[in-house]
């Protein structure tokens, strides 16, 4: 049962999907999780329920990750309740689903929605943390895609937004050291209720993976928390967990 002096994690969405596999795998491992959601408050709170459950600490806290006000509010409450951070897990993410060739339909609202919540939000989170994180020696992890390395993803937006997540990864990571490490895990497609509907895209996008199948929740949740709370040389780095399918 964690106490007083156990670690501290915030995440982003960490109700959900990626969100939630990395909340269990935290309290796992002892941390005291503060769960952040902004519409999926039911799930949160199941999450919470879970996390308690595993004799672990839960915390549900609603702010919009694009909206820099509501990241003070929600930074200030786990302080105020527990009194440290030691990781950040910027898991908080949209996109529109828009064809590579309507790109008529790319108006100004999609690409402020999805680069306001996907990059700016894991900037503004990344930003209020770091003078907790550096008492604490801490670390963040950024939940990217190999969108953002391929090109390839749900729409053009979305790709750029986390081809920039992962820019924005490796100049934090050398500007917030030495005291706090930055990394990020691109996923390819993750079997969550984000992708349902699109099964047919992503049994194409399979056939030239060599593992031959796409991740699961739990497999890009190991990664996050190898990189979070299994090693202490990694920085700057972005690690793909798509079976192979990105090298």
């Amino acid at each position: 049962m964690p106490h007083s002096s156990s670690p501290v994690a915030i995440v982003t969405g960490g109700g959900t999907g990626i969100g939630k596999s990395v909340s269990l795998g935290l309290a796992k491992l002892g941390y005291r999780v503060a769960i952040n959601f902004n519409r999926s408050e039911l799930d949160a709170q199941a999450t919470s329920m879970e996390v308690s459950a595993l004799e672990g600490l839960a915390t549900c806290i609603k702010a919009d990750v694009g909206n820099q006000r509501e990241v003070e509010w929600m930074v200030q409450q786990v302080m105020d309740q527990w009194g440290r951070i030691d990781f950040l897990v910027c898991n908080a993410g949209t996109t529109h689903f828009v064809d590579y060739s309507a790109i008529e339909e790319l108006s100004d609202r999609v690409w402020h929605d999805i680069f306001q919540t996907n990059l700016m939000g894991s900037f503004y989170c990344a930003r209020r943390c770091l003078p907790e994180l550096k008492k604490t020696s801490g670390n963040i992890v950024f939940i990217s895609s190999v969108a953002g390395i391929t090109g390839m993803g749900s729409s053009i937006p979305y790709a750029v937004s986390k081809g920039a997540l992962n820019t924005l990864t490796k100049a934090l990571a050398r500007t917030f050291g030495p005291e706090v490490r930055v990394n990020a895990v691109a996923p390819g497609p993750v079997l969550t209720r984000w992708l349902e509907g699109h099964e047919e895209r992503i049994r194409d996008y399979l056939k030239q993976a060599p593992l031959g199948k796409a991740c699961t929740a739990d497999d890009v949740a190991a990664a996050v928390l190898y990189l979070g709370a299994n090693t202490s040389m990694t920085t700057g780095q972005v690690l793909v967990v798509d079976g192979g399918r990105t090298m």
